[in-house]
């Protein structure tokens, strides 16, 4: 008896990972464009998670105490989109059969914010690995602000499908070193190790000991068969046990499986199978060959059950909430908001105000003063640096260091990992409910652009606090001199730059980095000292939230010349302007802090500022000019970097490269001749 009862299960089993299998197969096929491989060889060790370990609620996808779900090696993505539609999320048959077509929830890569269940943006191999430490980071820090003994608000794990390729990237490494040192046991990663990439066998250039190298970045490895539903699941369970170390099972699989003569053949990573082999590999499976797409109803209602399983998770954790929020009223309305991503009411009121009486500050000085201001009223902002934090003015007093043995530490210490420290803040920014921010130089934006890149592409709220911004740091020389870095980055859509010119235009650019949606923000701050604007004679800072303003203007506002400048270009702009009035020629000095925001003012505001009529126009910043002639026009000039910097007191380099009084009034009148 029991052993027929075993059997039936087995079977049952065996038929759902083969629908997954074959409806893989069918969708590349029928888009004669993907990759079949992965979805096969992992189909067993995926249905086993989401049958037997995965908490999800399909009708409720962004439920907040769900497990989270990546799927690192995001070309694999059929994988996904099939258990997405046969556990009962809006993904319909017909989305599967659109894969990788026009106007189709079911992209070649998985998206973010495309297809719901989708949890992270993957296809840059590794980003999907950080993006899962950063949930697990947020996850910890949630569950030790908001639980109380009894109420396990936030209690939930992060799991992974991780690849060869995900585990070659260095991104992997950096991101792997942290999570075992900071012991996030919520973590476990199923690694798909078939030995297979797009140039044939993995031991041309990966021959390393994974596991061992796991084990000693302190994580808790396990070998299982990948085709072994049992040993997956004892691993799964094994994992969540281990409270103290992230979890890597190590799943020896099969590209392809299946597959009579691509299984194990770099051939099945990127290409449809061909529909004679697909009908081989159904005729091997025991499969029907018509019609496609088959879904055996067995499967399917078996499948479903997660709905009945989803809606009772989610129907108990409400339950406890409810219970939670009569006991703690004020942290479950905190709960909430933070949970939606409001901002709490006042809390704007809390950004300092600066004069000149206090001197003059570095930007990065403002920015750590504005930040410690308004930490006490934004208990889930929470950020640090990649190892610069004197230097990016990041730490937040007495918010404690997050750490294995401190979770509600406000202020986290990435190391010197660029890339995992992006890839990070965006898992933390994606699990939601906290604001995440991190620092580094400038010219170091490059090591972190593709985990950039990402958010901006799945449009999700990530602060990056980029100081040293220019030539103006002086004496590091070249290499820490950011030439191209500003114009590289307002050339990536939906991210916001803002490079504020003083100490009270960088109190605004936190308000409008903070109340920002759909995108993330780079603030661009200095090393070098500015002074700070008298705005009882300048006007409002609070004008940096749209883009740009008419910070000095000629006599009845009808100038000549138009000098635009940002950050701490904006003073050497107004010294010109001072200077040209002197020569009798009415000029207007234009502070131009955010090309972003200023494109999305209305066309009106935008001409108040800029008058068509007005073609002399000159541009100044200490980067390259490469994208400015999109306001000085044709007629225009851009004083900026073509060349590298140098090393010296930041001064000289000013005077050697240009950026002088004398320098900018003569290009402004060349302008006029």
């Amino acid at each position: 008896m029991g052993g027929s009862v075993k059997n039936v299960h087995e079977s049952l089993d065996q038929l759902c990972i083969n629908t997954i299998r074959t409806l893989a197969m069918d969708g590349v096929q029928k888009a004669n464009s993907g990759h079949p491989g992965l979805p096969m060889g992992a189909a067993a060790m995926a249905y086993t998670l989401w049958t037997r370990a995965l908490r999800h609620n399909p009708t409720h996808p962004s439920w907040p105490n769900r497990d989270r779900f990546i799927l690192s090696p995001g070309h694999g993505c059929m994988l996904l989109y099939c258990l997405l539609h046969l556990t009962g999320y809006d993904l319909s048959l017909d989305e599967l059969k659109q894969f990788r077509q026009w106007g189709s929830r079911t992209p070649g890569h998985s998206e973010h914010g495309m297809t719901p269940g989708v949890e992270t943006t993957t296809g840059p191999l590794g980003q999907g690995f950080g993006n899962g430490v950063g949930m697990a980071i947020a996850e910890r820090f949630l569950a030790h602000h908001f639980n109380r003994p009894g109420y396990p608000i936030v209690d939930h794990y992060v799991y992974a499908i991780v690849s060869d390729g995900d585990l070659m990237e260095g991104i992997t490494s950096e991101a792997a070193s942290l999570a075992g040192h900071l012991g996030l046991g919520k973590l476990i990663y199923l690694y798909d190790d078939n030995r297979i990439t797009i140039d044939g066998s993995t031991d041309m250039a990966f021959t390393e000991n994974v596991g061992q190298r796991f084990e000693a970045y302190g994580w808790h490895v396990q070998r299982v068969d990948g085709n072994d539903v049992k040993m997956i699941d004892d691993a799964l369970s094994a994992a969540q046990a281990e409270h103290e170390r992230p979890s890597l099972i190590m799943a020896r699989t099969h590209i392809a499986y299946g597959s009579p003569n691509k299984q194990d053949t770099a051939e099945a990573h990127g290409s449809p199978l061909g529909d004679e082999e697909i009908r081989l590999t159904k005729e091997a499976l025991g499969w029907p060959l018509e019609p496609t797409f088959h879904i055996p109803d067995e499967a399917l209602a078996h499948f479903r059950e997660a709905l009945q399983r989803g809606r009772a998770w989610e129907t108990d954790w409400q339950a406890g909430f409810d219970a939670y929020a009569a006991t703690y009223p004020e942290l479950a309305d905190e709960w909430n908001r933070v949970i939606s991503g409001q901002l709490p009411e006042g809390w704007a009121e809390k950004i300092p105000t600066f004069t000149p009486a206090g001197g003059s500050l570095a930007t990065r000085e403002a920015s750590g003063k504005v930040l410690n201001a308004i930490a006490p009223t934004l208990p889930t902002l929470i950020g640090g640096s990649a190892d610069l934090t004197p230097s990016n003015n990041t730490y937040l007093k007495g918010g404690g260091d997050f750490q294995r043995s401190s979770p509600g530490g406000r202020n986290l210490h990435f190391g010197v990992r660029e890339h995992a420290m992006g890839s990070i803040l965006n898992g933390m920014a994606l699990h939601q409910g906290v604001i995440p921010y991190a620092g580094t130089f400038l010219v170091f934006s490059d090591y972190v652009r593709p985990a950039i890149r990402v958010a901006a592409l799945s449009h999700i709220h990530v602060i990056y606090v980029f100081t040293h911004d220019s030539i103006g740091l002086g004496e590091d020389g070249p290499t820490h001199q950011p030439i191209e870095h500003l114009s590289a980055l307002r050339a990536m859509p939906n991210l916001t730059v803002i490079r504020p010119a003083d100490a009270t235009e960088t109190a605004m650019a936190w308000r409008a980095a903070l109340e920002h949606r759909g995108g993330p923000v780079v603030l661009a701050l200095t090393r070098q000292k500015l002074p700070t604007l008298d705005r009882t004679k300048f006007p409002p800072a609070e004008l940096l939230l749209k883009g740009a303003y008419i910070l000095a203007d000629a006599d009845q506002g009808r100038p000549r010349v138009i000098l635009i400048a940002t950050g701490s270009e904006v003073h050497l702009a107004l010294e010109a302007w001072g200077r040209l009035a002197d020569e009798g020629i009415p000029a207007r000095v234009v502070s131009m802090p955010s090309w972003e925001l200023f494109d999305r003012q209305p066309e009106a505001y935008r001409n108040e500022v800029l008058p068509p009529e007005v073609t002399a126009r000159l541009a100044i910043e200490t980067g390259s000019p490469h994208g400015w002639h999109r306001y000085v026009g044709l007629r225009g000039g851009v004083i900026g970097m073509t060349r590298f910097g140098a090393s010296a007191p930041y001064q000289v380099l000013m005077q050697q490269f240009g950026f002088t009084v004398e320098h900018v009034v003569s290009r402004a009148t060349e302008l006029l001749a």
